[in-house]
């Protein structure tokens, strides 16, 4: 079994028994959506289960079916790392707040090539996604990579095929350093790509691009990290070249105005700061103002309570960025909104 194999399979194992109750007095919270977060989700609930009694049991479906469960009522909360906008949740009576801060890396799968060795920028990822840039030697990378020995391979353009905010964080950054980007394909959690092979969620094109020789992809960077693909670095809005990190995740975070009224959306990708990464993004919980079970939501919360609380060193372990205190008193004050929260 791969170490890949290994991390994925122990996840879904571990969220699978999330789904069982400990006590009488336990309960399963259910919620579905983004992928990005969800090794997060999985380390939180594993704890948030031995200290409480209760169980989340999370779908890693992509944001698209986590917009679509929530709206269809399917499950107690929806997340997605594409925010609805103030007149989506309006109309759906929806309240949406952020969990934690991540980011999108481009990962490689080139003969002698080691993560973190080959940089890309902006207008040459797009083309490379836009099909215009065809083969690893081409020599828009090979100015960006004088010192690399770059082979006469093909490349293999991996995306994903389902509705996923993963998605919409790397195509709003295209958008934003590619004009030809912005115009053909645009910024959503799904958009019609030029070239390239789908697949689904963080961990499909994860595996994609592994067993793909000349192959590139994007995902979370827990997944590259933990399946041992190899990253790239980026020129950043800046003109400086970037590795992904918790600093630079920060760094770009440090840009983002999180407010209630808005819903705290707020797209981070493509931040001036000299030390941000350029796909860096939050991603974001849903859940009803009026709720068919306002027990059942409260419930919810309390994980995510618990979890801005207890969680950050977890978050931080698998490279996500949490969020601050004022940050998260803000959130907490925004649930007087929802029926049957009653704050600690």
């Amino acid at each position: 079994m791969t170490v890949s194999t290994k991390f994925l399979s122990g996840l879904f194992a571990g969220i699978a028994a999330f789904g069982v109750a400990t006590t009488a007095l336990a309960v399963t919270i259910s919620g579905a959506g983004a992928t990005f977060p969800f090794p997060i989700y999985a380390k939180w609930a594993n704890s948030y289960r031995s200290a409480s009694g209760n169980a989340l049991n999370y779908q890693s479906i992509g944001s698209g079916g986590g917009i679509a469960q929530i709206r269809a009522k399917t499950v107690t909360f929806g997340a997605t790392d594409m925010p609805l906008t103030v007149a989506e949740l309006t109309r759906y009576g929806l309240v949406q707040f952020p969990t934690v801060i991540g980011g999108d890396v481009p990962i490689v799968n080139i003969p002698g090539i080691t993560a973190g060795q080959l940089v890309l920028d902006g207008p040459t990822l797009a083309n490379i996604f836009l099909g215009k840039i065809g083969k690893w030697n081409d020599p828009a990378i090979k100015r960006l990579n004088p010192t690399v020995s770059l082979p006469d391979m093909a490349i293999a353009v991996v995306h994903r095929s389902d509705g996923s905010g993963t998605t919409f964080i790397f195509a709003d950054y295209l958008s934003k350093v590619s004009p030809e980007w912005k115009e053909r394909v645009g910024a959503s959690t799904a958009v019609d790509w030029p070239t390239g092979i789908g697949a689904k969620g963080n961990e499909g094109v994860a595996g994609n691009v592994r067993q793909t020789r000349g192959a590139i992809g994007y995902v979370e960077y827990v997944y590259a990290t933990q399946n041992k693909l190899a990253h790239t670095k980026m020129l950043n809005a800046a003109g400086k070249t970037i590795e992904p990190s918790l600093a630079s995740f920060a760094a770009a975070a440090n840009g983002a105005a999180w407010d209630a009224s808005q819903g705290f959306a707020s797209i981070i990708t493509n931040q001036a700061s000299p030390e941000a990464w350029p796909m860096a993004g939050a991603t974001f919980i849903l859940v009803y103002k009026q709720p068919t079970d306002p027990a059942m939501t409260a419930e919810a919360l309390k994980f995510f309570q618990w979890a801005y609380k207890n969680g950050d060193q977890a978050a931080q372990d698998m490279h996500f960025v949490p969020l601050p205190d004022a940050v998260t008193q803000k959130i907490e004050a925004s649930w007087t909104q929802v029926q049957g929260w009653k704050a600690n």
